[in-house]
């Protein structure tokens, strides 16, 4: 009972988003979150995380990027229950990497989309989706079924590949990892957002101080001969406006497996802190990353 009145309210909320145009519904949620979410544990999470990557900044700095990032994160609820919106028109996003895109669109082979939560990191994958590659992602599932299976359908026309949950725990994890290197093996294009800390990962820097870091993306590159693709969604100003910058990371084949793996890694997190660091504000700072 609990979890149909969960669905029937975020049903509930979805319409009260949609009822107004797009910006105004974004910029509602932007000010509502920025005002409330200061009150959030999580705040102070954020504000410890800034203080371990600038501890140059004073402590007004820091507040004041935290209070942005939150706003960032309200536009992203808000255009997450409408992406078909933002997809149909296609002023809203741009791929400033467009020499590579349409390099490799159509001859990319088996390759793996790399994120970070920053701008609105669900249309990270956006440039796999357009050329047709036919995108899967690795996500969280939600303990709600009914919840889990609308973001599910809300979020197909991003990843038409499908979505293929992490799991709770070790077993049905084993049994998504296996999915996932099948999905590469057979010439799939998968995204997975690697900025969180992973308890069983790589202690790699990033800001200056350990982070253990996902390895998922290397270990199959490495293993399969796939690419690895860097993706960042940065927003433009303050409305639902997007530009997508592409990278490739080279994956090194040497003879020990073990040294790639981490090298790869390493390098991974190096981009995504120049990255961090050119917009920090845009930058899920709640989360946890150094344990």
């Amino acid at each position: 009972m609990r979890y149909r009145a969960e669905y029937m309210a975020l049903r509930l909320v979805v319409a009260l988003v949609r009822i107004v145009p797009l910006d105004v519904g974004v910029n509602i949620s932007a000010k509502a979150w920025r005002l409330i979410a200061r009150f959030d544990r999580r705040h102070q999470r954020a504000l410890d995380n800034l203080a371990i990557a600038f501890p140059q900044k004073t402590p007004q700095e820091r507040q004041a990027i935290a209070l942005a990032m939150w706003e960032n994160l309200g536009r992203v609820m808000a255009e997450t229950m409408q992406v078909d919106r933002i997809l149909a028109d296609p002023t809203r996003i741009e791929i400033v990497s467009k020499n590579i895109h349409r390099r490799y669109k159509d001859k990319l082979g088996p390759a793996i989309g790399v994120s970070l939560h920053m701008g609105n990191w669900e249309l990270a994958i956006w440039p796999f989706t357009l050329a047709g590659n036919n995108p899967a992602a690795v996500y969280r599932t939600v303990k709600n079924p009914y919840v889990d299976a609308y973001l599910r359908e809300m979020r197909k026309v991003l990843y038409p590949g499908g979505l293929l949950g992490k799991g709770r725990d070790r077993e049905e994890g084993q049994a998504t990892a296996r999915r996932i290197m099948g999905f590469v093996r057979d010439g799939g294009r998968l995204g997975i957002v690697c900025d969180l800390h992973d308890r069983t990962g790589l202690p790699v820097p990033f800001f200056g101080k350990p982070a253990r870091s996902v390895t998922i993306p290397a270990m199959i590159a490495r293993r399969l001969g796939a690419r690895i693709w860097m993706s960042r969604c940065l927003r433009v100003g303050k409305q639902s406006r997007f530009q997508i910058e592409l990278k490739e990371l080279k994956v090194p084949r040497s003879a020990n497996q073990a040294d790639d793996v981490k090298w790869i890694t390493t390098e991974m997190q190096k981009q995504f802190e120049t990255w961090i660091r050119e917009a920090p504000e845009q930058w899920m700072w709640s989360n946890r990353r150094w344990g």
